[in-house]
């Protein structure tokens, strides 16, 4: 019997990523294509310039398929997982209307305003890819979270006129509902011409990216945390109810039918902030640690491995996006003296990060009345043995990665395993599709460390400082 092949396709808010797999989780070829530069006509406006989203995918899929050394008719189906909190308005035929508003688009926080008479259906990012593949107007269930008329304890469309009122989104706008794991469509022989991914073949329904990274981390156990290192950093457990009203996470559907995902808050432009410190060094920087053999960001770790935990007094509060409800916030780094150097920085940086974390995460498990017995981090950033460490180190737990971190795509892929039958269970595809890479262990002097100066000095930093902040806003907005 020949070897079968499925395709995860990962559209993240940097690039998209389409990566094929063999059933036992292993990657066989993948292309990537970095998004282009959002656009921002006026304040408040955020949009994927043209048709980007679809774009991007069309050209990670060529670069895969023709990267991919096996027979095409032993690729079996396709999981979809795209960014969340996207909204896209479509024509009739299903073109957009106009460009799809990004997550950090005020608009996507706000009932829809019917504003351009073109618009037929309101959808999201992974409808509207969907779409673009298949023909059809089917969505998955578990990528509608904020402002949409969707009853998350039925994972259907809310009966609730008043809510429908509400949110300004008719029921003949919106696209039919699908449950993770279920077909979609069929790729097209348009999208087939388009990407070369094989026409006909199933695509199935995933769930919002951050569930989908769940999934492909291999996150079941309620007594594991997945920190998932992004654009955007949260901490998810999963769980089988829908608590609302919560004030240290909020419940995500998870890529499994009718179970959540708890996702504490999160650190906004959080591995951004590494990349934004890593560009100001500028390009003279990054060619000599490529004269090296190395890259800018394995240089900054091995010269940060040397700087004691803490980063000889230099903190850093990572509030380099203000939320909405806190314009005035800004980041921070307090503490320097003349010891500090790029690296103390650097690590300060990524101390933030995990601190930041661990202080939201317990105070998640502490609403959820749970504890932890270790963490799974996933993202470009689990690459650094240092911020493994750190995180092992900060949380006091171990600390694992996988061989698959960027953990999407494989997700996606074990949706698909299911749907088309290769394996019976979630828990199955994940025994045989998941691998962990390794495991670090906490120091336990740094442990110890790290809780004191995370109790009596570094939560503190915002108690007073806030208080600055407010008055510098309006004279430096």
């Amino acid at each position: 019997m020949s070897k079968k092949y499925i395709i995860g396709v990962d559209g993240g808010s940097q690039s998209s990523k389409v990566v094929i797999f063999d059933l036992k989780g292993n990657i066989i070829c993948e292309g990537k294509k970095a998004l282009q530069p959002m656009s921002l006509p006026e304040p408040g406006i955020v949009e994927h310039p043209d048709d980007d989203l679809w774009d991007s995918i069309v050209e990670a899929s060529q670069m895969a398929m023709d990267r991919f050394p096996g027979d095409k008719k032993d690729i079996i189906g396709m999981g979809l997982c795209t960014i969340r909190f996207c909204r896209a308005l479509l024509k009739e035929d299903g073109k957009l209307a106009q460009p799809v508003m990004s997550w950090m688009d005020a608009r996507v926080s706000k009932p829809y305003e019917h504003t351009n008479p073109d618009v037929k259906y309101v959808t999201t990012s992974s409808g509207y890819l969907t779409h673009r593949f298949t023909g059809n107007f089917h969505d998955t269930a578990a990528n509608y979270q904020g402002q949409w008329p969707i009853d998350t304890d039925t994972w259907e469309w809310s009966e609730d006129e008043e809510v429908i009122k509400a949110l300004q989104i008719p029921r003949d706008m919106l696209f039919k509902l699908q449950m993770p794991g279920t077909i979609l469509g069929h790729v097209t022989g348009k999208a087939a011409e388009a990407t070369g991914i094989p026409a006909g073949i199933p695509v199935v329904a995933t769930a919002n990216d951050k569930a989908v990274e769940a999934l492909g981390a291999g996150l079941l156990s309620e007594k594991t945390a997945l920190i998932s290192l992004g654009t955007y950093i949260a901490a998810m457990v999963p769980g089988l109810e829908n608590p609302k009203g919560t004030t240290h996470f909020w419940t995500n559907f998870a890529s499994t039918p009718n179970k959540y995902l708890y996702e504490s808050n999160g650190i906004r432009r959080g591995m951004w902030t590494v990349s934004w410190f890593k560009d100001l060094l500028g390009e003279e920087f990054v060619e000599r640690a490529e004269q090296d053999g190395i890259s800018a960001e394995e240089r900054l770790n091995r010269e940060a491995w040397n700087v004691p935990a803490g980063s000889d007094g230099l903190m850093t509060v990572l509030d380099w996006l203000a939320p909405t409800d806190a314009p005035y916030k800004k980041g921070i780094m307090i503490g320097f003296d003349a010891r500090h150097t790029r690296a103390h920085i650097y690590r300060s940086i990524l101390e933030a990060i995990v601190l930041t974390m661990k202080n939201k995460t317990e105070a998640m498990c502490a609403e959820l009345n749970g504890s932890l017995d270790n963490v799974i981090i996933s993202g470009g950033g689990s690459n650094s043995d240092l911020m493994m460490q750190i995180f092992a180190d900060v949380f006091g737990l171990p600390a694992t990665r996988n061989v698959v971190n960027g953990s999407a795509s494989l997700g996606a892929a074990i949706c698909t395993a299911i749907s088309v039958g290769a394996y019976e269970s979630y828990e199955e595809a994940i025994e045989k599709m998941v691998k962990v890479k390794d495991t670090f262990l906490p120091n336990k002097g740094n442990y110890k460390f790290y809780n004191v100066m995370n109790e009596e000095v570094y939560k503190q930093i915002t108690v007073f400082t806030d208080d600055i902040m407010k008055k510098s806003y309006p004279i430096f907005k």
